[in-house]
């Protein structure tokens, strides 16, 4: 459970999930608590260095994560996340480059999908999907199944050399819209 000297929280979006990660800094114990939605992943008790770092990991590929603690002045502190190495806003630019996401309703329950622009791998929900793909006239199609309807990732060139290739996903023949994050 969280205690009362929470300090920072970022939210993290990986293929397969979003994780929101907080963390505890008691300043005058020396306590620090990393958690992953809600779970304690790292404790540190009576530390008497306060500034530092806290290095954990996320996600089902285990995406490594630091926590960096730096005074500011007398007793203020900043608190930044890298991910993977690198700063939590270039870590995010770089996913949303290399992934496309959509968030969708169907029959009731909401899915988030998640296609790896490298390796074509889909993800719903956080769990790694089965696929088929094929080659057709202008591109590719991925096809999978959300519960008992059939989606397909149509794959074509955009037509022009910035826009590079465009993911459409199509739920039973219907282009769903691709969300921002």
């Amino acid at each position: 459970m969280l205690s009362g000297d929470l300090v920072a929280s970022w939210e993290v979006a990986l293929s397969d999930g979003v994780y929101r990660i907080e963390f505890d800094h008691g300043t005058t114990t020396g306590r620090r608590i990393v958690y992953v939605n809600g779970q304690e992943v790292v404790r540190r008790d009576w530390m008497f260095k306060l500034v530092g770092k806290e290095t954990f990991s996320i996600g089902g590929s285990h995406t490594k994560a630091t926590i960096n603690i730096q005074a500011i002045s007398g007793l203020a502190y900043e608190y930044t996340l890298q991910v993977d190495g690198k700063s939590l806003q270039t870590f995010m630019d770089n996913k949303a480059k290399s992934t496309k996401t959509w968030l969708l309703c169907v029959d009731g329950e909401n899915w988030r999908v998640v296609l790896e622009k490298d390796t074509m791998d889909v993800w719903c929900n956080g769990q790694k999907t089965s696929t088929t793909g094929e080659f057709v006239e202008d591109g590719t199609e991925t096809r999978f199944m959300l519960g008992e309807h059939e989606c397909c990732i149509k794959s074509t060139s955009g037509g022009r050399k910035k826009s590079g290739i465009v993911h459409i996903l199509l739920l039973n023949g219907e282009q769903i819209p691709a969300c921002t994050q």
